[in-house]
């Protein structure tokens, strides 16, 4: 069975996305264009675009192009650093919000739906058990980093 976990922790995230890709192709958006929508709210407007890049998981100019795509469509906006002029901070626009609501009620769905048989109880444990499974994988990078530099 312990073998088996990781295969399964690892599909999660393709299903979720699949199950929220189909639901949203409707509104006109690809998964690179929610993902990032989503981040960004989530994130808090005005995150520096590299940032972004980052808790998304893609590289920079993966970005540039969805964060183009956006721009045309009038949800976001690309605003130069106060500090820095070369670097970008994207900021939702007002258009977004209602399609945000949207996403974040497909999402919350699909969730109910996923989670549909555990308790709050369980869900509890799943979490408490996951940050568990995330801080050991953590440390184990941390140590192989350091070995690695030694």
């Amino acid at each position: 069975m312990a073998s088996s976990i990781g295969f399964r922790i690892a599909r999660l995230p393709h299903l979720w996305r699949s199950i929220l890709d189909r639901r949203l192709a409707p509104l006109g958006l690809t998964q690179t264009r929610w993902v990032t929508l989503y981040h960004l709210w989530r994130l808090g407007d005005g995150q520096p675009q590299c940032d972004l890049a980052r808790a998304i998981g893609v590289e920079a100019p993966s970005l540039v192009r969805t964060l183009s795509q956006l721009e045309a469509q009038g949800l976001v906006e690309r605003r130069a650093c106060d500090s820095d002029r070369r670097s970008k901070r994207i900021h939702l626009t007002d258009a977004a919000m209602p399609l945000l609501e949207q996403i974040d009620n497909v999402a919350k769905e699909a969730r109910k739906e996923m989670f549909e048989g555990l308790s709050e109880e369980d869900l509890e444990q799943l979490g408490e058990w996951l940050e568990r499974i995330e801080q050991n994988g953590l440390a184990i990078q941390a140590r192989d980093l350091q070995e690695a530099a030694s």
